[in-house]
């Protein structure tokens, strides 16, 4: 080729010259150019770089700012969240710890070897190597997040990343919570040694139970220090971690079981322990009998709250030392689980004569259910309100031996039957009482009128909604627990109301007192002689009628009581200045076959109350009917007091205190003697023998006997009294 034809060649398209670097690309043998996608991956390797080592950078900063502020190793140990209160029976004795529960702080050299080598084989076994995040359990995470595989085993967070979120963050999930515990825990790794992480993690993290630590766990669940543990004890703790609650040998002991197996397993693949010890029996490990606390938990559950009101707003760790027996609280609840029939459930409540509760059951078992059936549920009391029934008629003028008769009766439309299908016809008040004859219970009630029933169970307790139709008689509104045993109580103090409490005196952390219970003062709702002729009739039930089987060989009263189908069963009674309740029957208010007062009721409250009177001297009861020399107006005698206090009593039968009258205020009547020369007339004799359909007995004389009602006859219009007009 001539130079003219070389020089044409060596020129482009455009007749621009070429370098030889660009006429190099053209042999087959010469250097290629680099790709477009070369060169980003350059840029990206050159750029990702970079800003990794910003992040990095950015990291180690955050790092180093989080450890200058963490607080010092001291003040760490120091630091212990929650409110502690500890509640203690009668005698002192601890019967539950509510909220976190720290034990004795353990140093890093005293922590059995077994512990930590327990601990850092299932929660973290590369927590020697890491730096606070451990990035195989990181890589693992995210391929897990991606492909939505769940074959790897355990949690992503290291011990330290425990120990960050248990010390200054919550229990979220959010991506910015797990960044934080990232960086605190780093911060951790940096500031301290890992034996200094590993002991303060050991003696702060939660085990279940309220206990913190391990030396806290080892006494709930073992009753010794942490110090002491065995091979299989510590495999239960560290076990503990994963879920608290689930494997807590006082919820679940196979689970416990099964899970520290698990860990010694564990142990066994990572050399901490030899094959033998691997085969531990750990089914074998003595844990701490929980006596009691089962049944307690509904007590406490009821007393606690009440802290809210007697207390102003504290963070301070309390004592609250209460009224619960511990030997009457465990013979109460083994009467509930060795007679409440199959499938139902019961209650129980035991006061003692100043109201003070000595027990509560709230049900068969606490952990299966803690709803409360002693302080909570609603149920029909059955014949045990017919208390409140016979309480108004003898105020109204009755006496136990006065006669009645038991016929068919139809009141506004409502027709009682009794239990048995049958009437006997005439008897006296207590045959009528001991064998619960329901016609009888409704004339009464009928004639001393609905409201004032309702009125009687107002003064000793009740604030349940009361019903006045007339099966009211019958206990068809429904009461709790707690409150029938507090009007039953009220009677065996001869008639004063009694408040049931639970809680004496709270102590704090110092032992100062921030609480003490100052006796109560009331003054009697009835006359003397009308709770001495109701505990006349409430004895004779036990002694020969409904509630045989609560005779426990000294004197008892009591009531049974059963409502329609067997829904509901009742026994209520005292003895020994001790009064006792006991409910039966289902929470979905089916019927219990056989389900009756006087049966499975009545055998629980004899079977507690042989225990719970067992160091109490036998005291017979007062049923001596001191009566007035002349019948008063019932409800002047059950308010004698002083002259200034006075009662109204609403449409519902309800009693209303009107209150003392203040220093200057007119009396409502003048005094004698101050009505001036012509006081308005009294009413004549003729008008009050026809008002109350007979001749008043004069002065030291009784009223004639009474003759046997008969519903059949028509009764006489009852008058209608009103409160004069101030």
């Amino acid at each position: 080729m001539s130079k003219r034809g070389e020089r044409l060649q060596n020129r482009d398209a455009r007749g621009t010259r070429r370098t030889a670097a660009q006429r190099a690309g053209d042999r087959p043998d010469g250097p290629a150019s680099p790709s477009r996608a070369a060169v980003w991956f350059k840029r990206l390797v050159v750029w990702g770089g970079a800003l990794l080592l910003l992040a990095v950078l950015f990291v180690v900063c955050a790092v180093g700012f989080a450890a200058q502020s963490l607080p010092s190793y001291q003040e760490l140990k120091a630091t212990q969240p929650g409110q502690t209160i500890i509640v203690r029976a009668r005698d002192g004795r601890e019967l539950v710890e509510i909220g976190p529960s720290f034990g004795e702080w353990i140093d890093y050299r005293d922590i059995p070897e077994n512990m930590t080598n327990a601990m850092v084989a299932t929660e973290d076994k590369r927590f020697r190597s890491h730096w606070g995040v451990d990035p195989v359990r990181l890589t693992g995470a995210m391929v897990e997040g991606i492909t939505g595989s769940r074959k790897r085993l355990g949690g992503t967070s290291t011990i330290s990343q425990q120990l960050a979120r248990n010390l200054f963050l919550n229990n979220n999930r959010s991506l910015d919570r797990k960044a934080r515990e990232a960086v605190l825990a780093m911060a951790l790794e940096w500031k301290f040694s890992k034996d200094q992480i590993l002991e303060l993690y050991l003696n702060k993290v939660y085990f279940g139970g309220g206990a913190y630590g391990i030396d806290s766990a080892s006494r709930k669940f073992f009753s010794h220090p942490g110090t002491e543990l065995s091979v299989g004890e510590a495999a239960i703790i560290a076990g503990l971690v994963k879920a608290p609650s689930h494997y807590s040998p006082t919820a679940d002991v196979q689970a416990a079981v099964d899970r520290a197996k698990v860990v010694l397993s564990l142990m066994r693949e990572q050399g901490y322990i030899s094959a033998d010890q691997a085969s531990v029996d750990v089914s074998a490990v003595q844990l701490k009998q929980q006596d009691g606390q089962n049944s307690v938990r509904y007590f406490t559950d009821w007393v606690l709250p009440q802290l809210d009101i007697i207390l102003p707003e504290t963070n301070e760790p309390l004592e609250v030392w209460t009224t619960l027996d511990i030997g009457m609280q465990r013979a109460a609840t083994a009467s509930i689980e060795a007679n409440t029939p199959k499938g139902a459930q019961g209650a129980l409540v035991s006061l003692d004569r100043d109201g003070a509760i000595l027990a509560m059951v709230g049900g068969t078992d606490y952990v299966a259910s803690n709803y409360n059936r002693a302080t909570t549920a609603m149920r029909q009391p059955g014949s045990a309100w017919k208390l409140f029934v016979y309480l108004a008629a003898l105020e109204a003028g009755y006496k136990p031996d006065d006669r009645v008769v038991d016929t068919p009766v139809t009141i506004e439309g409502w027709t009682p039957r009794n239990s048995s299908g049958r009437n006997v016809g005439e008897t006296d008040l207590r045959t009528a009482f001991a064998y619960s004859i329901n016609t009888v219970a409704a004339q009464l009630g009928n004639e001393v009128g609905f409201g004032t029933v309702a009125s009687m169970a107002r003064r000793f307790g009740v604030s349940s909604k009361i019903d006045t139709f007339p099966s009211m008689v019958l206990g068809s509104s429904e009461m709790r627990v707690i409150e029938m045993v507090q009007a039953f109580a009220g009677i065996a103090a001869k008639g004063v109301p009694v408040e049931p409490y639970g809680i004496v005196k709270v102590t704090g952390a110092s032992g100062d007192v921030l609480y003490s219970r100052q006796p109560s003062k009331s003054a009697a709702a009835i006359p003397d002689y009308v709770a001495a002729g109701m505990t006349d009739l409430l004895q004779a039930a036990v002694q020969t009628g409904t509630g045989r089987a609560a005779d426990i060989g000294r004197p008892v009263a009591g009531k049974t009581g059963t409502t329609s189908s067997n829904k509901d069963g009742w026994f209520i009674g005292f003895s020994s200045g001790i009064t006792t309740g006991v409910w039966m029957g289902r929470d979905d208010a089916r019927a219990v076959p056989g389900l009756q007062g006087g049966r499975a009721p009545a055998q629980a409250f004899a079977a507690y109350m042989r225990f719970a009177v067992k160091n109490r001297p036998v005291e017979p009861f007062d049923v001596t009917l001191t009566l007035p020399d002349w019948q008063l107006e019932p409800d002047e005698e059950a308010m004698f007091g002083e002259p200034d206090d006075y009662y109204y009593i609403d449409e519902q039968g309800n009693m209303v205190e009107g209150g003392r009258r203040e220093p200057g205020q007119p009396a409502p009547f003048p005094p004698d003697g101050e009505r001036g020369p012509n006081p308005p007339p009294a009413a004549s004799q003729d008008f009050l023998e026809q008002a109350t359909g007979g001749a008043l007995p004069q002065a030291g004389q009784r009223p004639p006997p009474r003759e046997p009602r008969d519903p059949r006859r028509a009764p006489a219009p009852q008058p209608t009294f009103r409160v004069p007009e101030q």
